[in-house]
């Protein structure tokens, strides 16, 4: 079936069509409209502006992902669309507008979580693709959580951060040491920096920087985020606070903070924490292999640690490619197509949720 499907939970608008069955998917198209340039101007994602250009994209993106897709309206089996979580006058827009698209044209109108979405991600790329159960982090701006997949359909939290989320806190520390919005990419080539001055080796860095000098000193000695309990949580405030009293005593002292050692110590913590959970996690549902998605998913050194992980512990682990990692429509599709098959249908009541119903 062709699924022409819709995202705009935050600050990116997107339309995909994309052909699903159960042996696979087919993107067809994924426009995305960034609207990354106009929220740096401010430092973060402004809500009002964003809901403004959703409203300006969404008709011409339809536009162009059928064109390119080369179906039109006609060709198309069902219309989706992300109803939770997010902003919520960014969701309103691409709801109400799946809704019209869908009752005008006599099509079935599919509601999908936005987090299952992003673990559908894998779904796309990979043949064979994960099957449940398995374990799943997603990871972006505004979450941090482990999921339990049960289903294609079925997911429940089984550790989540209880504060700031992990891209969350990389943006804000980004910002502090002058890294533009959104600070990931930035904050991941710093960091890289970082550890080949640290260790030399741009291979087993992460194990031999442990052991280093720069990790040992107590200059940039920052906490772990992971919440030391046995919980599968983390508390990312923690981390964020002590990294702004570490940035704020170097400038009492008048010294120049070593930017490229503080972001890899910072990245360093912050991957460790999620490692270290994910472990726990792996050896509790013994058998599981490990997905993990949204935007920090993109982070190389979290690629690349979790990799080792999933080695040690003899479990597959599936990645998005970096195209797919931020929102995107296609993901959607992917969720959709499950959720299609068990019935998971809305009328043109649906209306949109700021919350993770996770």
């Amino acid at each position: 079936m062709l699924i022409l499907a819709f995202e705009s939970s935050c600050d990116e608008t997107s339309a995909a069509v994309v052909e699903c069955s159960d042996a696979g998917f087919s993107v067809k198209s994924n426009i995305i409209a960034s609207q990354v340039e106009t929220h740096r101007l401010y430092g973060g994602v402004v809500p009002e502006i964003a809901s403004r250009a959703h409203i300006e994209a969404i008709s011409s993106i339809t536009y162009e992902a059928l064109s390119k897709a080369k179906v039109t309206l006609d060709d198309i089996d069902a219309v989706a669309v992300t109803r939770n979580p997010g902003l919520i006058g960014a969701l309103l827009v691409a709801v109400n507008f799946a809704k019209a698209l869908a009752v005008a044209n006599n099509k079935p109108l599919i509601p999908v979580d936005h987090i299952k979405g992003h673990i559908a991600a894998v779904y796309l790329e990979h043949d064979p693709m994960p099957k449940p159960p398995f374990i799943a982090l997603a990871a972006s701006g505004g979450h941090t959580a482990i999921y339990e997949v049960k289903s294609f359909t079925d997911v429940s939290v089984i550790g989540t951060t209880r504060d700031d989320a992990i891209g969350e806190s990389f943006d804000k520390i980004g910002r502090i040491i002058g890294i533009p919005y959104p600070a990931g990419a930035g904050f991941d080539a710093l960091s890289a920096e970082g550890f080949a001055m640290a260790v030399g080796d741009t291979e087993d860095y992460l194990e031999k920087y442990k052991k280093s000098a720069e990790y040992k000193s107590p200059e940039l000695a920052l906490p772990s985020p992971a919440v030391k309990d046995d919980s599968l949580d983390f508390s990312f405030s923690g981390l964020k606070t002590a990294a702004i009293n570490l940035i704020h005593r170097y400038e009492q002292r008048g010294l120049e903070l070593p930017r490229a050692a503080f972001a890899a110590r910072y990245t360093f913590e912050a991957v460790e924490a999620v490692a270290k959970k994910l472990g726990m996690a792996l050896d509790r549902y013994e058998g599981y292999d490990l997905v993990i998605s949204g935007g920090v998913a993109a982070n190389s050194h979290l690629r690349k640690r979790l990799g080792t992980l999933a080695k040690e512990r003899g479990r597959s682990l599936y990645l998005p490619s970096l195209s797919l990692c931020g929102d995107n429509a296609a993901m959607i599709a992917a969720q959709a197509y499950h959720e299609f098959k068990i019935g998971n249908l809305a009328d043109s009541s649906l209306n949109a949720s700021a919350m993770d119903m996770l």
